[in-house]
């Protein structure tokens, strides 16, 4: 067989690899993609039903909106499925609409750019994770079936899931910035600051909580239950967790 023969050959069998896995796939999918000014201190507001959602930061006073909406279904299930977008001066706020008791299994990620001085007032899906990095400012992040992460942040800051971890690393906790963390069926993991000045107030239903960040002891005591001092004492950081444990370490320098 000559060289041209084995190269055809080849090329013939990569195709029908590439297509079979298409077809085994059997998704269906379409790009969303639109930017709108956001200054630095504005507003974002996202609401997703299925699918997850990632903020990032960059330096432009605009935010941008990427959603890939996926589904094993018709071509016409993604049309129905809404994104709807509405911008006011300083604000922009995002949010899936699906058709009322139509079952439509169709997902929706959204990866989104903000400026890094935003207020997320609200940020949340229901069958998805939450992922934010690098925003300092104030933020509710929220997931019902899935992870919730903030990474590399710095500011107010409320996140909360039902069946999901959390993990919130913090780069930086001013003044006036109290933290407060919740999940039902999950873990927490809290990164602060070596010199963070903050009140701690504890609590985990089915779990233990360890810190390696030295603490005062304030009130309570226990495995499960602890109030207690980190520095020189200043907002109130509160987790809350039933069924998994909580961890208190120290931030690590982002790469």
């Amino acid at each position: 067989m000559n060289w041209s023969l084995r190269l055809a050959v080849a090329l013939g069998i990569a195709l029908l690899c590439s297509t079979a896995v298409r077809a085994e796939a059997g998704f269906v999918n379409e790009e969303f993609v639109r930017t709108l000014p956001l200054p630095s201190g504005g507003v974002f507001v996202l609401s997703n039903v299925n699918g997850s959602v990632e903020v990032d930061t960059w330096e432009k006073e605009a935010v941008e909106i990427r959603a890939r909406k996926s589904t094993r279904g018709r071509s016409l299930d993604l049309s129905r499925v809404k994104i709807v977008v509405d911008a006011l001066p300083g604000e922009v706020a995002v949010r899936t609409l699906y058709p009322e008791n139509e079952g439509l299994e169709v997902t929706v990620e959204f990866k989104v750019r903000v400026p890094a001085r935003v207020v997320l007032k609200r940020v949340e899906t229901i069958n998805g994770s939450v992922r934010v990095r690098g925003v300092e400012g104030a933020g509710l992040l929220r997931s019902v079936n899935g992870n919730v992460d903030l990474l590399d942040g710095a500011g107010r800051f409320d996140a909360r899931s039902t069946n999901g971890n959390v993990r919130i690393e913090l780069r930086q906790l001013p003044p006036g910035s109290p933290i407060s963390i919740e999940t039902v069926n999950g873990s927490v993991v809290l990164a602060l600051p070596a010199d963070a000045d903050a009140e701690l107030d504890i609590l985990s239903m089915n779990g233990d909580f360890r810190s390696e960040l030295p603490v005062m002891l304030r009130g309570r005591l226990g495995s499960r239950d602890f109030r207690g001092r980190l520095g020189r004492g200043g907002d109130a950081v509160k987790v809350r967790t039933v069924n998994g444990g909580i961890r208190v370490v120290a931030a690590r320098p982002s790469v």
